[in-house]
């Protein structure tokens, strides 16, 4: 039996009983009791603080309009189509410049097609961007079965951009889109023209585990990546449960709006010049809610946690495609990123921010899309 591969149209339209059924969830909030002395809206020491969740409930309940946000992505052109049996919704915007480069956009958790909102009117000029929500996550759901990590996915990427019309196509990533990004350089190097990557500090955090300590580091210099390793171990709750155990998290983020929150906002939380920000600090408060209500309304708190599992026990390596010309861009950066990561600086385009974080498209986005035009700019 031979695949569709259709390319259907697509409009967001969440059901008038799915927006009144959140809203009655949020109203009957069963809350933890109190706990004396953590009353301070800004310490996430562990985890997101109970005053401030309230505050976010409360607006989620009371301000925010899902309906003018829906409105707003349904500005840009969308469409499904069913690769290997699964279903993948992918954000498509053609550029008004005959020559533009086709760009796609990966994201990675707890992130979306959505964080990307801000970033697309910066780009179109150059590029027809291409947005696929990854396997489990928003409208790519419900997942059709098992086994959807790093490669298959990649694979199914390459397929969509040959459904849309694109023989060669560059490509940009965070987080997990970092990780399809590079798979599809290395599976498809004469397919893809470039690969950008928006990185953070907490990269370091993998050094010791992912990648080598780099050889020839001063005691001081260990020190500061053990301490970045620290702190990101601290950060690294929610991964284990992901990777050992999705079904088992999932249910209490698939039957509680509010568990949903605590679980995604708390990433949101950025540390920049020195100072802590609250989530709705570091990125605007209704792009962050959309996000999140897309969480919700799609029951992808529990099969977007699926992807860590399939990636965990799937065997596969990093990979980077070095015969593909590769940018990186460092927000929030560290003095020892680049001496950890690139020490013989192989990577020809490197970029240092001290502004932004993990999500650089919805923080940082106008350096994130300069840094982006830069670098292909310069490979085109």
């Amino acid at each position: 039996m031979h695949e569709n591969n259709a390319l259907t149209p697509f409009r967001i339209n969440i059901p008038p009983a799915d927006l009144d059924d959140l809203r009655n969830r949020l109203a009957h909030t069963r809350w933890p009791n109190p706990v004396p002395g953590r009353d301070d809206r800004t310490d996430f020491s562990r985890g997101i603080p109970l005053v401030y969740l309230k505050e976010l409930v409360e607006y989620w309940h009371d301000g925010f309009d899902w309906r003018a946000q829906e409105a707003k992505l349904n500005e840009y052109e969308q469409v499904t189509t069913v690769v290997n049996g699964q279903t993948f919704h992918i954000v498509h915007i053609r550029s008004t410049n005959p020559q533009a480069t086709p760009l796609m956009l990966n994201h990675g958790w707890p992130g979306s097609f959505v964080e990307y909102q801000h970033l697309i009117p910066l780009l179109t000029d150059e590029f027809h961007v291409i947005i696929p929500s990854l396997p489990g996550f928003g409208f790519s759901t419900p997942l059709s079965g098992t086994g959807w990590e790093l490669a298959r996915t990649a694979a199914a990427y390459a397929e969509i951009m040959t459904r849309l019309g694109y023989e060669r196509f560059a490509a940009h990533g965070t987080d997990i889109g970092s990780g399809t990004t590079g798979r599809l350089a290395a599976e498809y190097p004469e397919r893809v023209i470039g690969t950008h990557l928006g990185l953070d500090p907490f990269l370091l955090g993998l050094v010791g585990d992912k990648f080598p300590y780099p050889d020839g580091l001063s005691t001081d210099e260990i020190a500061q990546i053990e301490a970045v390793r620290t702190e990101a171990s601290a950060e690294r709750g929610y991964l284990l449960m992901h990777n050992h155990r999705p079904d088992t998290i999932g249910a209490a983020l698939t039957d509680s709006p509010v568990g949903q929150l605590a679980w995604i906002a708390e990433k949101f939380k950025t540390k920049t010049d020195g100072a802590w920000r609250t989530p709705d600090e570091s990125v605007d408060r209704d792009q962050l809610l959309t996000n999140i209500s897309l969480y919700w309304f799609t029951r992808s708190g529990a099969s977007s946690a699926q992807f860590y599992y399939e990636a965990e026990h799937s065997g596969l390596d990093l990979v980077m495609a070095t015969q593909v010309p590769t940018g990186w861009a460092v927000f929030n950066t560290h003095p020892l990123v680049r001496r950890a990561m690139d020490p013989g600086q192989a990577i020809s385009h490197w970029s240092e921010f001290t502004e932004g974080g993990h999500f650089p498209a919805m923080d940082a986005t106008k350096l994130l899309a300069n840094d982006i035009r830069t670098f292909f700019r310069g490979i085109t």
